[in-house]
């Protein structure tokens, strides 16, 4: 049985080859309540990683479970879009709701959509993730 990614074929447009290097990832499937369902990527708030599982959590606060690492998921989306957080999280840029200082020169990031875990930006990831949010 062939697993999703292996069923997958190259999206075309207008006979152009779409590059998900560049375009980034626009949609995902997945599969819950023994349905299919299509998320676009503008409705997905973050990732997360539980028991050793990818979760995607949609701005509506519906969960789906993915079937990539977040590391992997983290190349099939643009940089400009999403942000990797921290071992367990990738955050989109919408999602973002407001950073305060935290211990130890650290951020502490809260997003629309609440999450179980404290979300921070080590001391050595500030700097970068505070130029990701300006330069977009």
């Amino acid at each position: 049985m062939q697993t999703i990614q292996q069923q997958a074929t190259p999206v075309t447009v207008a006979s152009k080859r779409i590059d998900p290097v560049t375009s980034g990832k626009t949609s995902f499937l997945v599969f819950k309540h023994n349905k299919y369902f299509i998320v676009p990527t503008e409705n997905i708030a973050f990732f997360y990683l539980r028991h050793e599982s990818t979760i995607m959590v949609c701005f509506d606060r519906q969960e789906y479970l993915v079937n990539n690492s977040l590391e992997q998921i983290q190349n099939l989306l643009t940089e400009k879009q999403f942000f990797r957080l921290s071992r367990q999280y990738l955050i989109n840029f919408n999602a973002v709701k407001e950073m305060e200082r935290y211990f130890a020169r650290k951020l502490l990031v809260n997003l629309v959509v609440p999450t179980a875990d404290k979300l921070l930006v080590s001391k050595e990831k500030v700097s970068h993730f505070l130029h990701w949010l300006d330069n977009r």
